[in-house]
């Protein structure tokens, strides 16, 4: 009688024990599983890393009670873990105690690749499984009581705080619903950016003078007076919409403070621009976009795959340097160099300004090879051959080259009436055709051979580019850029053909995570019919950024013998550049 209740009283035991550890076990997992949902909210597709579980693609590899070659025993079959990685204990007790976690069929773990939620919850289930069976059997010295003490406590000190994760998931939902509601766009997204910089520089002779006074052109201009100081300024907004995800349709609207809207050649909002506006020595950003002071569209462009590995753009609102001569230590003057003659080469882009065409990007097979081709149309817009549109969009140094041409495109009285301007739209003068094939074997080195040809006022002109950079130690890095270019029947000059070169050397990370500092020096406009001398131009800066959303910039130019004029003195200026983005 004794045996058959101490028998009673065993088997009840267990049940008890069995259904309390069962529930413990439940309840602390859920604790586990709502606390990490809640860090990481409800999207299917967002994916978190947990150093503890083998996952292979889509598809979780850790099992239960299944055998498979790929089951592990002992976590020392498991040849990527090792016993000083940080989650190693844990992954132990889960394989050798539980046996819930299997490896690769390589015998590896991957411990530190991302997983998704799915990923997570199948993981998970394999765990439970594997507890349930221990459960069932009554294997009571493999889940000791320790765990379910701890699990009990757990629990217990919890419970508060689930029910604020409740509230806080329910509260998430519901701004989730409003804001998918209330959105802007489905397929649109909003960014933007904005440039604020404060500029001074001055030169040190009596006067500084333009290249045309050498020819004794009646356009000759001196400046005798200092520069003041100033704040210049561009803002944009970008509405980037995808209706496949791989397509982008770009409207871009921006102002800025740069442009002398009577003449091509504007930027004159800053010391190097004013004293040195036609060969490159103008900050770049102060005459990309053209505006003055008002706001307008300077991009508007749809981009789409035609094929797998080839991009087509179209647009009546493009910029050709958007397109090609990419480097990755001088291209962006919102984050390196400023100096219009350092972003691109000067001589290979006449037409540098917001026009229609189209581009194509070719990158075979997704290869180190790329082919780029593009055209693209100052004007495009204008069926006549009447107007200042054309002046937008072509480079400053064409004002030297064609000045009576610029002058009367420009609206200038007096100008001789037999000097044209060329016809205007679509596949009229001015224009240019690109084209550009890119050597990168790897993200440290590349090289670009560029030719572009076209009219700038119904005069022809054809030029050749190279572009280079080498990185070294993924912290330093040379590039350079050289040009030679013809361009025929110049007012004042004749043919004349001129070269031009760039190098420079660059640091990332210097004192700081992203950080991006750069010395250049450069001869934009090599031509012995225009002045006595070269010109040549110099730039430092260091970029420092402050967070992902704000940089700060000094930079120092300096401009010896200015528009290829050795009486010119040496011009130097300082800029503090500031950039926001968002």
């Amino acid at each position: 009688m004794q045996n058959k209740i101490l028998s009673r009283n065993t088997s009840f035991a267990t049940k008890i024990s069995q259904k309390l550890l069962k529930n413990t076990v439940v309840n602390g997992v859920n604790i586990l599983t709502l606390s990490l949902l809640t860090i990481y909210p409800a999207n299917a597709e967002t994916r978190v890393s947990f150093p503890g579980v083998a996952a292979s693609g889509n598809k979780l590899q850790a099992q239960g009670n299944t055998s498979s070659k790929s089951q592990v025993t002992n976590v020392n079959q498991l040849s990527d873990v090792q016993p000083t990685d940080w989650a190693a204990q844990a992954l132990q007790s889960l394989v050798e105690r539980y046996g819930c976690i299997a490896g690769y069929p390589n015998g590896t773990y991957r411990g530190n690749r991302a997983m998704t939620r799915y990923e997570f919850a199948a993981g998970l289930n394999a765990c439970l499984d594997r507890i349930n069976e221990l459960i069932a059997l009554a294997t009571t010295d493999l889940v000791k009581k320790e765990d379910l003490v701890t699990l009990q406590k757990l629990q217990e000190d919890f419970a508060a705080e689930l029910v604020t994760l409740r509230g806080r998931v329910d509260t998430l939902e519901a701004r989730s619903a409003e804001l998918e509601a209330n959105q802007f766009s489905t397929t649109t997204k909003l960014q933007g950016q904005v440039i604020i910089s404060v500029n001074a520089g001055g030169f040190s002779s009596d006067r500084i003078i333009n290249p045309n006074s050498s020819s004794g052109n009646p356009t000759g201009t001196a400046i005798t007076s200092q520069p003041n100081p100033t704040v210049l300024f561009r803002a944009g907004v970008d509405l980037n919409t995808s209706f496949s995800g791989t397509d982008l349709l770009k409207i871009r609207l921006e102002t800025g403070s740069g442009l002398d809207s009577n003449l091509s050649n504007g930027g004159k909002d800053n010391a190097a621009g004013l004293l040195e506006p036609n060969f490159g020595s103008v900050t770049d950003y102060s005459v990309k976009p053209p505006t003055n002071g008002e706001f307008g569209l300077s991009r508007l462009y749809y981009n789409f795959q035609l094929a797998k590995d080839l991009k087509l753009t179209l647009g009546p609102t493009i910029l050709a340097t958007d397109l090609v001569d990419f480097n990755s230590y001088s291209y962006l003057s919102f984050r390196d160099f400023s100096t219009l003659a350092f972003v691109n080469n000067f001589i290979l882009f006449p037409v540098n300004g917001p026009s229609a065409g189209a581009a194509i990007d070719w990158k075979p097979g997704q290869g180190a090879l790329s082919v780029r081709a593009l055209y693209v149309a100052a004007d495009a817009a204008n069926p006549g051959n009447h107007g200042s549109g054309v002046l937008q969009s072509i480079s400053s140094f064409t004002s030297i080259l064609y000045p009576s041409a610029t002058a009367k495109a420009g609206g200038a009285p007096n100008v001789n009436p037999n000097i044209t301007t060329g016809e205007r739209g679509l596949f009229g003068s001015t224009y240019q055709t690109t084209a550009e094939i890119e050597y990168a074997p790897s993200r440290a080195f590349a090289l670009r051979l560029q030719y572009s040809g076209g009219e700038v006022f119904s005069n022809r002109f054809d030029a050749f580019g190279v572009n280079i950079e080498l990185t070294l130690a993924q912290k330093f890095g040379i590039f350079g850029r050289y040009g030679y270019g013809s361009y025929s029947d110049t007012e004042n000059f004749g043919d004349i053909k001129p070269n031009y070169w760039m190098a420079g050397v660059a640091a990332r990370d210097l004192f700081t995570r992203g950080a991006l500092a750069g010395i250049a020096v450069g001869q934009p406009f090599i031509a012995s019919q225009i002045g006595d001398s070269t010109q040549t131009n110099f730039e430092a800066f260091y970029n420092y950024p402050f967070s992902r959303n704000i940089q700060l910039t000094p930079s120092i130019q300096v401009i010896t013998n200015a528009g290829n004029q050795d009486s010119n003195g040496t011009i130097v200026t300082g800029t503090l550049r500031s950039v926001f983005s968002f």
